[in-house]
Formats: structure tokens, sequence, C-alpha cells
């Protein structure tokens, strides 16, 4: 039968498909949905496209992007090409798939539903990463216009709506396990039109095999429901009759093509996807280099405990408080990140601590001796209660936690950007005291600018430099803003010859408001080269650690699902990097921000760039970062993604074993 015959084999791909793009609506009389002849071997009349029998790269433009891109909805389509990564054990590398309508195949004022499902990746050797575990679909979201929340996917229904006119993205993200086999990893994503949610839920199972599905679930819960037992043979007689229940349901016939699965992709007919989706190959070569577990770079990020408590109703010290805490706190290690949680008192002053358990809790040595956790807070409680009981049980705070292994990772942070003299009185004031419980704690302090009204120096940057003449021996961690630097890189010496190491003395680096475009920072709406750009140069200005004052510092609410506001007076994102998950859905997960991808995709490039210099030196690590084009200062830095795979590539060419 020939091509053309309008009685040809549904689904077989279209040739030669001329359909207008969404955006001719406006003009020469076009519609979503029009089509002029221009998509043979189909069916479609002048009536709504069915999706089953059109091929779906004649319904949509489809094409992959970086994880750098800030897609758009304006995203113009570029070709489709086969996806190639480099990731080391313990590495995320992420990528985008962008969608673009041509026509319109639903009814609904929608153009179209699209599924998107991909198969486990498989290495020669019979290794592979699995999806739902290493491999995982989010769909990217506009904050005030920007493409910026990562909303998970359903792996169960992988489906997201498109909008005529509109590019959606979907963020892509594979997760090596430390103990993966270094090799060649394979395997396809498929994207595929299909028909209305409704439609596609309704005509899944006839009526009566729902009926009867639902009848058997039914019976195993009534099954398994809590209940006194009269003995314990009656409650597995009980669990046995559930279990039989529970294999008569898989061998359903109609559940009988996902006893093979390979991954989600099974989840749609073979014949289907090979008919009518898009494929997209995609490729992971594994590497034999291993992040290091703890973090090279020690990156401390606050969590603000009181826009928790009134969003989530939460009562101070209740379960659901430690609850809430605790599932924040295990969240943000995957990034790399040492979180700490934070309330601010006056003046500045604030209340800074990882655990929310006091040292003698069992908790307590669960949290600092986390290998993810590259530095932690302890708290100093008499901030918020001056008593002798406050002061009684940070002494014993100190004198449990001094006799750790973990102490050489711990910090207090007692007050933020002092500006004057009395404010540093009282940071010294407080180390005395702390210093006579043990002298070797780590104080940090963050501050960009010398103490008002001191005749420190002469001139304002002058005496921003010789603000550790002030504080020592009170502070161990200089914490200064790379706001005061800008762009004057050649200013971090006069800084770092102020330290001295040979007393312990750090300096570490802070973003807060500024520094504005174009130096690197994570406001939104900034390129995405711009966010990952923060930790390149922290590694390239020699700092040995980075603060980050607020992760979810948003508008006060009362309620989980309330819509996101950001502080006023800030820039837009400024001290949010994750969104509430009942924002968009039931679910109750935080959601990242590509912003949050990027900084742990920073600290990854460190590990990268610590290797390199480990076996050539640190003038070799400048010079890559140089010679790749990636970063040259914070003004001169790439804003194409393609310098970063350069840099990844080098490493992985020169280092691997």
């Amino acid at each position: 039968m020939e091509p053309g015959d309008s009685n040809s084999a549904a689904g077989g791909k279209t040739q030669n498909a001329s359909a207008p793009p969404v955006e001719g609506v406006a003009g020469g009389g076009t519609s979503y949905g029009w089509v002029d002849g221009g998509l043979r071997g189909t069916s479609l009349g002048a009536g709504v496209i069915d999706p089953t029998k059109v091929h779906s790269e004649d319904l949509l433009h489809v094409w992959s992007m970086p994880s750098t891109a800030n897609v758009s909805q304006q995203e113009a389509p570029r070709p489709l090409e086969k996806v190639n990564l480099l990731a080391a054990r313990n590495e995320r590398e992420s990528f985008q798939i962008a969608l673009r309508p041509k026509v319109s195949w639903a009814t609904s004022g929608i153009a179209g539903y699209v599924q998107i499902q991909c198969t486990d990746l498989c290495s020669s050797s019979g290794d592979r990463l699995v999806v739902g575990q290493s491999i995982t679909l989010r769909r990217v979201v506009p904050i005030l216009g920007v493409p910026d929340a990562l909303v998970p996917i359903d792996p169960l229904s992988p489906q997201i709506s498109l909008h005529p006119g509109e590019t959606a993205a979907v963020w892509v993200s594979l997760n090596v396990p430390c103990g993966q086999p270094p090799g060649l990893y394979e395997g396809e994503i498929f994207i595929t039109a299909v028909k209305t949610e409704l439609d596609s839920r309704t005509e899944s199972l006839p009526k009566s095999e729902r009926y009867g599905l639902y009848r058997e679930l039914r019976s195993c819960l009534d099954i398994t429901e809590p209940r006194d037992y009269s003995s314990p043979e009656d409650m597995v007689q009980r669990l046995t009759s559930a279990s039989t229940t529970l294999r008569r349901m898989l061998d359903n016939p109609a559940l009988q093509d996902c006893q093979e699965s390979n991954g989600f992709g099974d989840m749609m007919d073979e014949d289907v996807m090979n008919n009518v989706s898009v494929r997209l190959k995609l490729s992971l070569t594994v590497w034999d280099f291993t992040l290091p577990v703890t973090p090279s770079l020690p990156a401390v990020f606050g969590i603000s405990e009181t826009v928790i408590e009134d969003r989530f109703c939460l009562e101070h010290g209740t379960e659901g408080w430690y609850d809430a805490l605790d599932h924040h706190f295990r969240w943000l290690l995957q990034y790399r990140i040492s979180p700490f949680f934070c309330r601010w008192g006056d003046s500045m002053r604030i209340l800074a601590y990882t655990c929310p358990w006091p040292a003698d809790h069992p908790k307590a040595n669960e949290y600092y001796s986390d290998p993810r956790l590259a530095a932690y807070a302890v708290p100093y409680a008499p901030i918020l209660s001056c008593t002798d009981a406050a002061k009684n049980s940070l002494r014993r705070e100190v004198e449990i936690l001094k006799s750790k292994p973990h102490w050489s990772k711990a910090y207090f942070y007692l007050w933020d950007e002092p500006l004057n003299v009395e404010q540093y009185d009282m940071i010294c004031n407080i180390s005395n005291e702390l210093r006579s419980y043990s002298p070797d704690v780590r104080i940090l302090t963050t501050y960009y600018c010398g103490p008002s009204g001191s005749e420190l120096a002469p001139s304002t940057f002058e005496a921003f430099v010789k603000v550790p003449n002030v504080l020592r021996p009170h502070t161990q961690i200089f914490c200064t803003s790379e706001w005061v630097l800008g762009t004057r890189e050649d200013l971090v010496k006069d800084i770092v010859a102020e330290l001295r190491p040979d007393l312990g003395e750090e300096w570490w680096t802070y973003v807060c408001m500024g520094p504005s475009d174009p130096q690197p920072n994570w406001h939104l709406g900034m390129r995405g080269t711009q966010h990952r750009a923060v930790m390149w140069r922290v590694w390239k200005e020699g700092g040995t650690g980075f603060l980050y004052w607020g992760t979810n510092c948003y508008e006060k609410a009362m309620i989980p699902s309330a819509e996101i506001c950001f502080r006023r007076g800030l820039p837009p994102g400024d001290g949010v990097l994750f969104y509430p998950g009942e924002v968009f859905s039931s679910s109750h997960e935080p959601v990242a921000s590509t912003r949050l991808e990027r900084i742990l995709s920073g600290m990854q490039d460190i590990e990268y760039l610590k290797l390199y210099s480990s076996r050539y030196g640190r003038e070799e690590g400048l010079a890559l970062l140089e010679k790749t084009g990636m970063y040259l200062g914070p003004d001169r830095y790439t804003l194409d993604h393609g310098p970063v795979d350069v840099m990844r590539g080098e490493v992985y060419r020169t280092c691997r074993s």
C-alpha cells in the first residue's frame, strides 16, 4: 500500500511534513490542527488530530539543551541530536529536553499532551542505571516568567501538557552511585504525543476489568487494616491471603506487558513507541573517578526555621517541627551543601545550628557524623536567653562535641555582618566565653566593611582589609562579601595577606543581594553559566569555604500551598533556592530550582579542578580554566556550555586510570 493512501497502517512515520507552526495562527487563515495534506499516511481530515495515527515528529519539535540553558517559552527549535554525557561516580549530570508544539491535537485549549518515557541506561557488561532511581525527570516551571522550579514528573503517569506557541522543558538528571562500574551506558528517551489525560485513562481498561481490580484492592485493604489478631498464625494467614490476591492482580492480562519492564519506557506499547515516538538517544560515559562523599569545599547554606514554622503551621519544639527540619536537612545534603538552620535576632545577631537536637541526643551524633557534612554550626543558645541555664547548656554542648572526631568540622556563627565597634566588641566577648570552654573553637564572621567609628584605616577598603587585626583571635573563619571585591581579583591578595594560616585562620566568601550582573550570583534570570560560575570564582580566588544566607527565605505565608513571593527589597530569587512541594502538587517533597542544581554542578566542577591540580599543580589548574575559556574572571566567563564540557573532558582524558 502506498504511503499516501488514506487507509495505510496507522502510526507509520510520515515524510516531508509541512504542518504550519502554531505561531501561524494570526495570518493565512490557519488554526491549530489545520493540515494542508502535508501529513501523508494519516487520515486527519478536517477534524481533531489523532496522535496515535500521526508520528509525533509531525506534531511537535523536540531538541536537547544543556543544564546551563534557561529554556524560555519563546525558545526557538533546534535540530534533535544524540545526547552524550560524562560523569564520575557519585556525580549528578543533567540536561534538558525542549518541546514545542507544531500544531494542536487537543480540544481543551492546550496544544496537547506528551508522554516522556526513558529506558534504563545499560552497559555492554550488563550494568545499568535504573529509571526512577538513577534517572529522574522533572518539568521546568517558570517563576516570574523565568524557568526555575523543577517539579517532579510522576513516573507512573509521565505526561505533561504543552501550550500553543510555547516551549516547555523537561530536566533529566542522571545520578551515578559511588559503586557504579565505569563504562559506556546507553539508552533512549521516547517522546510521544498522546490523547488527553482523560481519554488515555478511560480507554486503558474496560469498566468490568477496572471494577474487578477495584474489588481486589478493596479486599487487600480490608485484610491488612490494623486489628487485634487472635494469634500470630491469624496474622500470617491474613498476610498470605493478601499476597495471593495481589499476585492474582499482577497476573491480570492488562498488566502482562509490565512484567518484563525496562524502565518506564515499557509502560507504553513497544510498537507504538517504535512507530510514532520521537526517539532521543542518550549515552553516558561513567569514568573511574569517584567524587569524595565529603565535599572538598565546605559550603554552608542557611534554612530559615521561622519560615518553616509559619508556612507549615508548626510550633517550635514539637514533633512535627523536628520532623520538618529533619526532612529539609536530609533533602539538602544531596546538593553537596552543609545546611544550617537559622533565626535572626536584633542587630543581625544570629542563632545558627546544624542539628535541632542537643549534643547528647542520639540524633545529634547521626547528624554530625554524616560524611556528606563538610562543616556544621553549633548553636550559641544564650543569644535567645542569656540565663545561667542557657550558658550551662552551651558549656555541656561544647564539652560533648569537642570529644568527638568530627569536632574539626564545628564552627559558631554569631553575628551576620557586624557594622560598628560595639558589635565587634560583642563578638570578642562571646568568643572569650567560648574559648574558655575549648580554646580550639572556630568562630565564623561575615563582613563587608570594617567597624564604623574606628580609626582602623584611612579608607573604607583598607578598614575592610584590616578586620582580621580587630577580630584576632576571636574569629578563625573570615567570611567576606564578593560584592566588595567587584571585578578586582587583585584585591584578594590584600585580604589573604592579613590572615594567619599558622593560627588556623581561613578565608571564606559569600554572596548576598550583590554582586549583580555580569558577576556570578544566583538571582533569578541570570544566565545558567553565571549561576554555576559562583563556585568557579571561589576556586580560582582560593577561598577555603563558602556561605549563603538563605535557601527558603520567601515572604511570610501561613499555608504550605501559598503562592511564592520573593522578599521585598531583594533581587528576585535572592535567598530562595527551593520551593515547597505543596505549591505545585500534593507532594510534601521540596522542589529544587534550576539554580540549586547549578550550584551542585559548580561544586562538582571544583572536585574535577581539585583532581587535576593534585596531579599537575594549582597553576596548571588555573591555566585549564583559561585555556578552555570557561572562567577567566568575575566578568569574563563562558556564556555557552561548550567550554564546561571541554574542561571536564580534559580532566577525564588526563586523569583517568
